[in-house]
């Protein structure tokens, strides 16, 4: 067996191959956890939370003091960008996040100048820089953003939507306003990744939770070439600080996505089977792919699915996490099981 006493998951990102694969959750610091509810109640609201350091670093260490995990993530938003550039951001609790922009119609304008959303950033990457001090030796610290497309989605709309049906409207219906508006997301997104490695970061991830409702033509367009863009500009500044792109819902574009984005790993949603994806995928290391709820229900069903991904991805390199984020009904006595399962 592999001694787990090294950041197996950088290794993993490297395309080492381990006995037993580094394991971390996407939403691993949230609302299933006990203590993280506490701290959520004294910060006062989500936001308050995140612009805190010293409350956004407890949140992001909180998981790693109860699970034998690889990794810390960031506990932030995707949002926090488009809110630096000028938008109004709120989050209504059962309703989610909600966008405003300053005069009521989206006006490129109005967004601020990439050197200046630090003001508003700065404690995000003083939090990385805590967490750069505080984690454990063996985990490594992630740090992350939303892709273009989908923060556009959020921008457009104001907040989420089924089939981001309004950003679809704006891309087809006037879409030199909406290229110039993937251009601005792309270039902060570029400086804020950019201030995370500086800060500590070990690791980057990208979030495109909604490229699976793009077209195939749109999806190279607005989910690929932006992202090509973010990697080649992190890669020539940070050659040593693997990327990891999650295009969440591209099904058989995974494949397509992984051949043309120079990152080192790809997560998988719960719907891609993980034997297509490592025979299709090549070339990248594979984090996935649970199902969130098979991790919220527990028990016997829970324990042989993370078996047969761990068998599955045997002998490829491979980070065990889910297909998407762990949601709030999921008892926390549930991932002792599943590390249980996988460490085994």
């Amino acid at each position: 067996m592999e001694k787990r006493n090294t950041k197996c998951l950088l290794r993993a990102l490297n395309g080492d191959s381990l006995d037993v694969p580094p394991v971390w959750l996407m939403r691993q610091a949230g609302r299933y956890l006990p203590e993280y509810r506490r701290v959520r109640e004294r910060a006062g609201s989500f936001l308050n939370l995140c612009y805190t350091p010293e409350l956004a670093e407890e949140v992001s260490l909180q998981p790693l003091r109860r699970y034998d995990l690889d990794a810390v993530i960031l506990f932030s938003d995707i949002l926090l960008v488009p809110q630096a550039m000028g938008l109004h951001l709120s989050f209504v609790d059962g309703e989610g996040p909600n966008l405003a922009w300053p005069n009521g119609r989206i006006d490129l304008d109005v967004l601020k100048p990439v050197d200046e959303i630090d003001e508003t950033l700065a404690p995000v990457y003083e939090t990385v820089r805590r967490l750069s001090k505080s984690v454990s030796k063996t985990a490594a610290l992630i740090g992350f953003a939303g892709a273009p497309w989908t923060v556009a989605t959020y921008m457009i709309a104001g907040r989420g939507t089924l089939d981001q049906g309004p950003a679809r409207a704006l891309m087809y219906g006037d879409s030199r306003v909406f290229e110039k508006l993937i251009d601005r997301i792309t270039e902060a997104t570029i400086h804020y990744l950019s201030r995370q490695i500086d800060a500590g970061a070990e690791v980057v991830k990208l979030f495109d939770s909604w490229a699976g409702t793009l077209a195939s033509v749109p999806f190279r367009d607005y989910a690929v070439k932006p992202m090509q863009k973010i990697v080649s500009a992190l890669r020539r500044a940070y050659p040593d600080t693997p990327i990891v792109g999650f295009p969440r819902g591209a099904g058989a574009r995974y494949s397509d996505y992984a051949a043309a984005v120079d990152v080192q790993g790809i997560a998988v949603d719960a719907q891609t089977p993980l034997a297509w994806a490592r025979k299709f995928v090549c070339g990248k290391a594979l984090q996935g792919n649970l199902d969130p709820l098979l991790l919220a229900a527990g028990g016997r069903a829970l324990k042989e699915e993370a078996r047969r991904i761990r068998e599955t991805m045997a002998d490829y390199p491979f980070i065990f996490n889910l297909g998407h984020g762990v949601v709030p009904e999921t008892d926390p006595r549930h991932v002792d099981q599943l590390l249980e399962a996988l460490h085994a």
